[in-house]
C-alpha cells in the first residue's frame, strides 16, 4: 500500500481524519433543515475567525471564486487600487482588470507595500482597494489594519484576501474596516479544497454593482442564507460542507486563540531552523510588515537546486513548496497551517536538513535542534 505523503505546503494541508470521515456519509438534501444546520454551524465559527459580525456566505468554488465574487460585485466599472507584492496580489489585480479600472500599486515580491503610491491612488479617486493580507508566494504579512484606515479616510471599499491567514492568525475584519474578506477551505481551516468563504459589510451592500455575475451574485447568497432553513442559491458541494462543519467544530474545540498561538509557534520554529542553518528568510519586512505565521519562505543557498532538494525531501514522504513564477529555483516554502503540530514540523525540518547536506550545502548549525527549542 502506498504511503500518504505529508503535505507541508501553503495549502492544501493535511486533512484530519474526522474531517475526511465526515465526507464518507450518504448524501443529504441541500434544501433540508439538516443541511441548514450544517451551514449555520460553519458560519457561526467562521464569523469568529473572520473577526466579523457581518453577513458571511460559503461559495462552492476555490478561494479564487471568492476573490472574483468580491471584485465582481463591488468593483465593476470602478477605480480599483490593487496592492501587489506577490503572486496573489497579482491575481486580484488581473481579476480587477476584467471588471473595473484597475491600477497596480506595486512593489517587489516580498517587500513592503508601497503606501505612498496607495495614498496617491486614493487621492486620485480610487473607490476600491484590494490587498492580500498574508502573501504566501513570498512569506510576508501585510498591514491590513493600516490599509483599512486609509480606505476609511478616503471612503473607499476594502477587499481583503485572508485566504491564508483567517483561522490561523489574528484577523479582525470589522475593526480593520474590511468590507469584503475572503478565505478558502484548504488552508488554515484544514478542510478539503473547493469552498470559498466571503464576509460582506453594510457599506459593501450599499454599493453593489447593478450587473453582478450570475453564480457569484452575493445578493443571491444573502437571500438564500436568510431562508429557514439556511440555504445556498445553487446546489452546493454537500460533502465539502459536511467536512467544513467538522473542521469548524475542531477549531471551536481547540479555541481560536490557542489555534492562532499554535500557528505562530510552528512558524517561529521553522524560522529558527532556517536561521540556524545559516539561510536567509526571503521577505524584507519593516515595522508595519511581518513574517507570515502560516508559511515560511527561505532563500536557497548557492549551488542547491530546487528540483533536487525538494525531490530528495519527497522521497522521504514529505512535500514542501518551491518558488512561483520568477522566484522558481530561488526560494523554498514550508507551510505550517491547519492541524499541524510539533511532530510534523520536526519531521519536515529533519528532512530539509538532510536534503540540504545531500545537495551540497553544509548547514552552519542544527536547525532541528533550534526548532525543538522553540517547540519544547
Amino acid at each position: 500500500m502506498e504511503k500518504e505523503l505529508l503535505l507541508m505546503l501553503p495549502g492544501p494541508v493535511p486533512i484530519p481524519e474526522r474531517v475526511r470521515l465526515a465526507m464518507a456519509r450518504q448524501a443529504i438534501n441541500h434544501r433540508s433543515p439538516e443541511f441548514g444546520a450544517v451551514y449555520a454551524d460553519c458560519v457561526r465559527v467562521m464569523k469568529t475567525a473572520f473577526g466579523t459580525a457581518n453577513d458571511l456566505f460559503i461559495i462552492s468554488g476555490s478561494g479564487t471564486a471568492g476573490m472574483e465574487a468580491a471584485v465582481a460585485n463591488i468593483g465593476r466599472d470602478k477605480e480599483i487600487a490593487c496592492i501587489v507584492n506577490g503572486k496573489f496580489g497579482e491575481r486580484l489585480y488581473k481579476i480587477s482588470q476584467r471588471y473595473g479600472k484597475a491600477h497596480e500599486v506595486k512593489s517587489e515580491w516580498g517587500t513592503p507595500v508601497n503606501l505612498e503610491a496607495l495614498k496617491a491612488q486614493l487621492e486620485a479617486g480610487a473607490q476600491v482597494v484590494t490587498l492580500v493580507h498574508n502573501e504566501t508566494s513570498a512569506g510576508i504579512k501585510n498591514p491590513a489594519e493600516e490599509i483599512g484606515k486609509l480606505c476609511r479616510k478616503h471612503d473607499a471599499l476594502f477587499i481583503m484576501d485572508g485566504i491564508t491567514s483567517i483561522a490561523g492568525d489574528v484577523v479582525e475584519s470589522d475593526k480593520w474596516g474590511v468590507d469584503i474578506a475572503i478565505t478558502g477551505s484548504q488552508k488554515c481551516f484544514a478542510a478539503p479544497a473547493g469552498l470559498a468563504m466571503v464576509s460582506v459589510s453594510n457599506r459593501a451592500w450599499e454599493r453593489l454593482c447593478k450587473n453582478p455575475p450570475y453564480y457569484l451574485d452575493l445578493a443571491a447568497y444573502r437571500k438564500s442564507a436568510g431562508n429557514k432553513p439556511m440555504e445556498t442559491p445553487y446546489t452546493p458541494a454537500v460533502p465539502l460542507f459536511l467536512a467544513m462543519r467538522e473542521a469548524c467544530l475542531m477549531i471551536e474545540e481547540e479555541g481560536l486563540p490557542a489555534r492562532i498561538a499554535r500557528h505562530q509557534k510552528m512558524s517561529n520554529a521553522v524560522q529558527s531552523a532556517a536561521k540556524a542553518w545559516g539561510l536567509h528568510l526571503f521577505p524584507k519586512i519593516d515595522k508595519l510588515h511581518a513574517f507570515s505565521s502560516t508559511v515560511t519562505a527561505i532563500e536557497y543557498p548557492v549551488g542547491v537546486k530546487d528540483d533536487e532538494m525538494r525531490g530528495a525531501i519527497k522521497k522521504m514522504g514529505i512535500v514542501i513548496a518551491g518558488g512561483q513564477d520568477h522566484l522558481k529555483g530561488k526560494i523554498f516554502r514550508i507551510g505550517s497551517m491547519g492541524a499541524v503540530s510539533a511532530p510534523e514540523i520536526l519531521a519536515t525540518l529533519a528532512a530539509v536538513q538532510h536534503a540540504l547536506k545531500k545537495c551540497g550545502y553544509t548547514p552552519k548549525g542544527d536547525g532541528v535542534e533550534a526548532a525543538a527549542g522553540v517547540l519544547g
